[in-house]
Order: C-alpha cells, then sequence, then structure tokens
C-alpha cells in the first residue's frame, strides 16, 4: 500500500466525463496498492451540502466543503478523487492552496455541443428551456483551468486513453507505488 496521499481533482462541465474517468480508475488505482475514495459531485451534494442551492455563494460552498474533505483524506495517505463540475477558478486555486499533499488538477474537456449531445439526465434541455437556473455552460459560466496538470479531452480520447495521461502524470510525480 501506498502512504502517499493526493487529491485528483477533476473539474470541467456536467456530461464531460468526470464521474466515468473517477469510477474507471478507482479499482486500477487499488490494483495499484492506493488507498481510494471517491467524492462525487452529486452524492456529496445530497449527503455534505444538502439544502444549498446552485447560486455562486452555495456553489462555493459546496466546492470547499469537497476541498476540505478531499484534503484531510489526502493528509492521512488516501487518493482523494473529486468528480465536481467546480466552476470557478478562484475557488478551485483556493482549494489547492489549503491542500496538504499533492493536489492534481484534471480538466476533463468536452465542447458544449458534445456535452449537450450526450445529456444523458436531461439537465441541458431544461436550462436551454429556461428550466433551470444558474446552469454552468449555459445561463452560467465555467471557468476553464490555465494550467491544470492533466488536460483530457474525452470528446477526442477514449476512456482508456485518458485515464492512461493520468495514470502517466501520476507515476511521474512518484505517487503510484513503484
Amino acid at each position: 500500500m501506498s502512504n502517499k496521499g493526493f487529491t485528483l481533482w477533476f473539474t470541467g462541465l456536467s456530461g464531460a466525463g468526470k464521474s466515468t474517468l473517477a469510477q474507471y480508475l478507482t479499482p486500477i488505482l487499488i490494483e495499484r496498492g492506493v488507498k481510494v475514495e471517491v467524492l462525487d459531485g452529486d452524492e456529496v451534494r445530497e449527503n455534505l451540502s444538502k439544502g444549498l442551492g446552485f447560486s455562486k455563494e452555495d456553489r462555493d460552498t459546496n466546492i470547499r466543503r469537497i476541498g476540505y474533505v478531499a484534503n484531510l483524506l489526502s493528509r492521512n495517505g488516501c487518493c482523494a478523487i473529486t468528480a465536481a463540475i467546480s466552476p470557478y477558478a478562484s475557488v478551485r486555486n483556493e482549494i489547492r492552496d489549503k491542500t496538504v499533499a499533492a493536489f492534481v488538477e484534471v480538466f476533463v474537456h468536452a465542447p458544449l455541443e458534445c456535452v449537450e449531445e450526450r445529456d444523458t439526465k436531461g439537465l441541458y434541455k431544461k436550462a436551454r428551456a429556461g428550466e433551470i437556473k444558474n446552469f454552468t455552460g449555459i445561463s452560467d459560466p465555467y471557468e476553464a483551468p490555465e494550467n491544470p496538470e492533466v488536460l483530457v479531452d474525452t470528446s477526442k480520447e477514449s476512456i482508456e486513453e485518458s485515464a492512461q495521461k493520468i495514470l502517466d502524470y501520476l507515476a511521474s510525480q512518484g505517487l503510484l507505488p513503484a
């Protein structure tokens, strides 16, 4: 087992593939001896942030809570994988600055037209119809990372290719057991 904790922070639009990649990578990391906990945005919102809305202030509070838990896990030797839109660069940077262990930002990129085509939950359609207010990428901004440690493009790469980029980066930083 590896004792080196780190935060693997996935950010990107809804439907870009953050949760899919987190779920795909988890058993691979565990097989390599890494202790892993996944903090999925929807699950955290349901369990730690119940009652919060989607105003900028509430979104920031939700992301700060995810960051706090990720920091606790990573400083205690766990890989904390976060899969939340986390649309605002300033809050992501705040979390990065407060994280004691390594912080690896993974920008899961997919163009808006691509995620709208995927729209498995029907959220973009509802946002375009005005049924969902403050929807990231439609009526609310998404601030893409300027210098993420890893950039994956799920509109052009297979899940295996995207995951390999992440694993290669983690290995290059000594975050995976030899």
